[in-house]
């Protein structure tokens, strides 16, 4: 089994400095550079950056805590480091101090683009806990080999040749946070789940998937809540539902007030859109604000979606007629209870703060710029419905700590008025 090697970059020692008054006080150290490959556990200390020379692996009843400030960096080109967890993985960042999971500056060009740089996230089947708040993770999703920890495993989909994506999961018994995160310039699927409780909200995903590849897909087993994410211009679909696979409870997902836009135009096939219910999912979908997507929500016809599911006050813009013509409801395309969909291009303008409605829908590009939150006045305000059970209004407890699912918004999409 490999063991974790430590490599300091300097030595640490506490330095004093005197004042008038001869009170000592305590400078904090500069951060240090520790190389990491193997077996990994315990804390890895804030403000440190951690430079990844292999594969890594939080083993089975093992802890990984992560702190704020933290700069993993993936730094072996030639190995494309994996992380299989095959315990728990806490990346607990801030607002102002994120953990970033990365690759070297120099790395990030525009050949680069969508990744391919380092793996992903494994989490196998005796993880029980997966915590990742306001984290960055970019630049990865390579190909699989032979020797990669997740084809041994028998984990995602166990072969070589597939792109890793940013997150999987496969136990049923797991329960899965990522909030206040951001998911950018990955090679295909940015989440790809096979199990557990799962509460995914207030994030942003953009510049994901060159061929194939959806921001979340949820598969049997995944009992989750999505809400309050950005999802910007995602190969395929923003959200794919499916109760996929053989694994129990049956897949239930309550997706609500998530802004979706220019979803699914980039994939070469015509299979892309906004959000793909498949394979009988149950799938409550609320306020969700659908822009220049490829199709509206989807339905799988030869396995519907689980007659219990409901959607409603979704709002729908095209810019384009082509775009506007495919989210027209149809025996594949579903219309639920008050979404708001007009049939002319340019029909119900939702008033973005700053975001050119006519940008290409190829477009993978995401400017920071960018204000997706709703101008005063906006047709989107007050369409909202906040009557709905949630899976997890009483919280999810993970690591002591107790995440409840956002309170649904009178306003559709992610952002209301600043």
């Amino acid at each position: 089994m490999n063991k974790l090697f430590v490599a300091a970059g300097l030595a640490m020692a506490l330095l004093t400095s005197c004042s008038k008054n001869s009170e000592d006080t305590q400078v904090t150290p500069a951060p240090t550079e520790t190389s990491v490959t193997g077996n990994v556990e315990g804390i890895w200390k804030k403000g440190n950056t951690y430079k990844v020379t292999g594969h890594l692996q939080v083993p089975e009843g093992k802890s990984l805590t992560i702190e704020e400030g933290v700069t993993v960096l993936m730094s072996d080109s030639i190995v494309k480091p994996e992380i299989l967890i095959r315990g728990n993985l806490y990346s607990l960042g801030t607002a102002e101090n994120p953990v970033k999971f990365t690759v070297p500056d120099a790395w990030k060009t525009s050949a680069n683009l969508f990744g391919n740089l380092w793996g992903g996230l494994i989490a196998g089947p005796a993880s029980t806990e997966l915590v990742l708040k306001n984290t960055i993770l970019e630049y990865g999703g390579a190909v699989t080999t032979e020797e990669s920890p997740s084809v041994k495993a028998q984990l995602y989909k166990a072969a070589a040749g597939e792109h890793v994506p940013v997150l999987y999961t496969s136990n049923t018994a797991s329960k899965v946070v990522v909030t206040n995160s951001i998911i950018r310039n990955f090679n295909e699927d940015g989440f790809y789940l096979e199990g557990g409780k799962v509460l995914i909200t207030n994030n942003t995903f953009h510049t994901t998937g060159v061929s194939g590849g959806e921001a979340i897909n949820i598969k049997s087993g995944v009992q989750a809540e999505i809400a309050f994410n950005l999802i910007y211009s995602p190969n395929t679909n923003a959200l794919k539902l499916s109760n996929g696979g053989d694994k129990t409870p049956q897949a239930y997902v309550i997706a609500y007030n998530n802004t979706i836009v220019n979803a699914g135009w980039r994939r070469p096939t015509i299979k892309g859109g906004s959000i793909w219910l498949e394979k009988t999912v149950r799938a409550d979908v609320y306020n969700n604000l659908l822009v220049n997507d490829r199709f509206g929500i989807k339905r799988d016809k030869g396995a519907p979606e689980d007659t219990r599911s409901v959607i409603a006050n979704n709002y729908y813009y095209g810019y384009t007629q082509t775009g506007v013509d495919q989210f027209q409801p149809s025996t594949e395309i579903v219309k639920g209870t008050n979404d708001i969909l007009g049939t002319k291009a340019g029909d119900n303008d939702p008033k973005l703060v700053n975001y050119p409605l006519s940008t290409a829908s190829l477009n993978a590009a995401y400017t920071t710029s960018w204000d997706f939150h709703l101008q005063a006045g906006s047709p989107a305000l007050g369409k909202g419905k906040t009557d709905f059970t949630r899976l997890y209004k009483s919280g999810l407890s993970v690591n002591g700590v107790t995440y409840t699912s956002p309170e649904p918004a009178s306003y559709i999409g992610a952002f209301g008025t600043k």
